[in-house]
């Protein structure tokens, strides 16, 4: 088979790459590396089945034929990280919107059943009651504010809007992913992602800094676990033209991640506290409870998670530590 993917230097994207090659599949990459690293594909750059151009999908002029080129495409090039979403607010809204709407648009004109896997977040739901299970069907509710926060979810909203859209006018094969908090190797913490943030913070002894009070609440799913979810719904029929939520039931406080990545690494890291506004600026809009409703993931893939969170967290962990020796 043969897969492309955008955004595939990306922690989500560099994990497919590694699935795919691994099944024996041909990959072809395009990333521009604003967010993604090359060291995350640096392995497999010398792979007979593995191509990789640096490339801005907005105006790639071989866009075309690496779309006609596939059998199956990952989208997941986009502007990400609550710190690069509010220093970045347009940015966000014009690479995360043209980009996906071009890509729909080639895939069009290149009149091929490509299967099309477009990744939106859990981020689309905004603010929602307590132990409120966030379905794909219900209504979404975004405060516009004055904060740039909800620009990210804007975009993955307009990102969906274009796919069924492109799905009922043109037919385009195309799966909507709203993944909720996917964790794992080659994340990075740099762009406000608390696990990679907390991992690090632990194995150099530093403090690990909760931003809020740390009563917000998490669902973390392995990327293991979203590979196979991603492949499972790709295969199956049924998902074409559907939004499906992945990720995983099973929540946390940050008060309780902080405490379980401090004791599985024997740290003597303290854990300390810092106000939203310190962290993110004036007026930041938290989401305090996100939990995944599943049962149209369970109904498409009859998949259950395989790796506990306490087993990823040690991964993760582990793999940090060997960084540091």
């Amino acid at each position: 088979m043969h897969v492309l993917i955008t955004g595939g230097a990306g922690f989500i994207g560099s994990n497919l790459v590694a699935y795919h090659i691994k099944k024996g599949d041909k990959v072809h990459v395009i990333d521009d590396l604003s967010t993604g690293r090359i060291e995350n594909i640096s392995l497999f750059l010398e792979h007979l089945n593995f191509k990789f151009d640096e490339a801005n999908i907005l105006i790639w002029q071989d866009l075309e034929k690496a779309v006609a080129w596939a059998d199956r495409i990952y989208h997941m090039a986009a502007v990400v990280g609550v710190f690069r979403v509010l220093k970045e607010p347009i940015s966000v809204l014009a690479t995360n919107i043209a980009g996906c709407e071009r890509l729909l648009r080639v895939l069009h004109n290149t009149d091929w059943n490509t299967k099309l896997i477009i990744a939106s977040s859990s981020e689309v739901y905004g603010n929602r009651l307590e132990n409120e299970l966030l379905n794909e069907d219900m209504e979404l509710h975004i405060s516009p504010g004055h904060n740039s926060r909800w620009n990210y979810s804007i975009s993955k909203l307009a990102d969906e809007a274009f796919a069924l859209s492109y799905a009922r006018q043109y037919n385009i094969n195309v799966t909507v992913i709203r993944f909720f908090n996917v964790i794992g190797p080659n994340q990075t913490g740099k762009y406000g992602m608390v696990v990679p943030r907390f991992v690090q913070q632990t194995v150099r002894e530093q403090d690990i800094t909760i931003y809020g009070d740390g009563t917000q609440q998490r669902a973390f799913l392995d990327v293991r676990d979203a590979m196979i979810y991603l492949d499972l719904l790709a295969e199956n029929p049924l998902s074409r033209a559907e939004i499906v939520n992945v990720g995983t039931a099973r929540e946390m406080t940050i008060n309780q991640l902080a405490h379980a990545i401090k004791e599985y690494s024997q740290s003597s890291s303290n854990i300390t506290y810092t106000s939203y506004e310190d962290a993110y600026g004036k007026g930041f809009d938290e989401i305090y409870h996100r939990k995944p409703d599943l049962a149209k993931l369970l109904r498409l893939t009859n998949h259950l998670p395989k790796w506990a969170l306490e087993e990823t967290l040690l991964d993760l962990i582990h793999h940090e530590q060997k960084k540091e020796l």
